[in-house]
């Protein structure tokens, strides 16, 4: 499995406030949609309930201690561990997508990180993870502006040791 976390995230690493997405940049919007469809999809009990919908052509893969509510086709783990058990052997790509809890435990496992470094803060709830960029090898693979908002859109691959 390769574990690819994909966020957007503010100056102070801002992700969301109120269970809900602080920026809404075309461009941002284009790149998460294109980079997973057709790919698994995994994201805490927030997440999903904050989603209007399945994410069209993607499998959905929630992580909750709770019992959540979920359509018949998301697969449901009740650990991070159960997880790892049933995913590390296979041959996929799995794409993280929030929320702030679930980037932070699975950090240590992604082997790239996709974000959207958007050149403004904002009020924040939630933010993702600090990580040490020292240990990935950056390319930026597009940057843009919209509304007066700059961003550029970075991937961030795990450096072998």
């Amino acid at each position: 499995m390769k574990l690819i976390e994909i966020a957007a995230v503010g100056k102070n690493y801002e992700l969301g406030k109120n269970n809900d997405l602080i920026w809404h940049l075309k461009g941002d919007m284009q790149f998460f949609r294109q980079t997973t469809k057709g790919q698994i999809v995994l994201m805490g009990r927030k997440t999903y309930e904050s989603l209007p919908h399945l994410l069209p052509g993607r499998h959905h893969i929630v992580i909750s201690r709770s019992d959540p509510f979920v359509e018949p086709e998301v697969e449901v783990f009740s650990t991070i561990d159960a997880f790892m058990k049933a995913y590390k052997e296979k041959d996929v790509d799995v794409y993280v997508i929030g929320g702030a809890q679930i980037y932070a435990q699975m950090l240590p496992y992604a082997d790239e990180l996709l974000l959207t470094h958007i050149q403004d803060a904002e009020d924040a709830d939630v933010y993702f993870p600090m990580f040490d960029s020292s240990l990935y090898e950056k390319t930026v693979l597009a940057e843009d502006e919209e509304n007066d908002v700059a961003y550029e859109i970075v991937k961030y691959t795990k450096q072998k040791i």
